[in-house]
C-alpha cells in the first residue's frame, strides 16, 4: 500500500507525436481547455519526477521513499525542511542525472511543478510561493492564455512553442548538438481537485524524444551545473 497517492497520469494532446504504447491521449481536449478561464503553458524538462513530502522522497512510485543515487542531495535538502512541509506535498522534476537531454544553463538540479494539499492541487501562484519559500526554483512558464476561443490558433501556438530550444539551452545526448525542449505542460493556472487531474493538466512530447533505455540507471552521469562550468581551474 502506498503511504500517499503518486503523481497522476498527464494525458497527451491527441496531436503529440511522442507517445509510447502505455500513454494516455485526451481526445476531449478542447472541451476541457474551453471550460479553464485561464492555463499557462511550462517547459517539460527531462529528468525524473520527484515528491517531497512529510514522508519522504519518492519517484514515482509512492509505496515507499526512494534511495537512488541521484536523489542523495534531495533526501538532504528534505531533511532540513521535511518538518515544515506540513500537509504539502511538492512535485518537481529533477535534472541531477543527465537522461535524454543534457541543459548546459541549470543553476539548480530541482525544478517544483506543482504542490498538492490534500485533495486539491493549488494554484499557479501559490505553488511559486511554496516553492520559494523553500528556496526552490519552479519550472519555467513559456506562455499564458486566456479566454480560448479558437482549437486551430492554439495548437499553432503550441507547435510553435515546441520547436524552441529548452530555456537553459538543451543538448541531445547522443549527438552532442543542440535540441529543442522536450515537450510542453498545460496546467490550469487556478487550483483544482485532485479527482480532476486529467481535465486540468495536459502535455505535448516531442517525436523521438527519449535515446534512453532501462539500463541508463548502470551508467549514469550526474548533471554539472552552470556555475561550476565557469570555475577557473588555473
Amino acid at each position: 500500500m502506498s503511504i500517499s497517492r503518486k503523481y497522476g497520469r498527464t494525458y497527451h494532446y491527441p496531436f503529440s507525436p511522442g507517445t509510447s504504447s502505455d500513454d494516455r491521449i485526451n481526445s476531449d481536449y478542447w472541451n476541457d481547455l474551453s471550460k479553464i478561464k485561464t492555463i499557462i503553458h511550462t517547459e517539460k524538462l527531462d529528468g525524473e519526477n520527484n515528491c517531497l513530502s512529510k514522508y519522504g522522497v519518492f519517484a514515482r512510485s509512492h509505496a515507499a521513499p526512494t534511495v537512488s543515487p541521484w536523489t542523495a542531495f534531495l533526501r538532504q535538502r528534505w531533511d532540513l525542511m521535511k518538518n515544515d512541509l506540513g500537509d504539502y506535498e511538492l512535485f518537481g522534476e529533477n535534472l541531477y542525472a543527465i537522461h535524454s537531454i543534457e541543459y548546459p544553463n541549470i543553476e539548480s538540479h530541482y525544478f517544483v511543478f506543482g504542490v498538492r494539499e490534500n485533495d486539491k492541487w493549488l494554484s499557479w501562484e501559490e505553488t511559486k510561493f511554496i516553492a520559494s519559500a523553500f528556496d526552490l526554483p519552479t519550472v519555467p512558464v513559456l506562455m499564458e492564455c486566456s479566454e480560448l476561443s479558437e482549437k486551430s490558433l492554439f495548437e499553432k501556438d503550441l507547435l510553435e512553442l515546441i520547436k524552441r530550444s529548452g530555456t537553459f539551452g538543451s543538448v541531445d545526448v547522443q549527438s552532442k548538438k543542440p535540441c529543442s525542449m522536450e515537450g510542453v505542460v498545460t496546467r490550469n493556472i487556478d487550483e483544482y481537485e485532485v479527482e480532476e487531474f486529467q481535465k486540468n493538466v495536459f502535455k505535448y512530447v516531442r517525436k523521438g524524444h527519449v535515446k534512453t533505455d532501462e539500463h541508463w540507471t548502470r551508467n549514469w552521469k550526474r548533471a554539472p551545473l552552470k556555475f561550476e562550468k565557469n570555475v577557473d581551474t588555473n
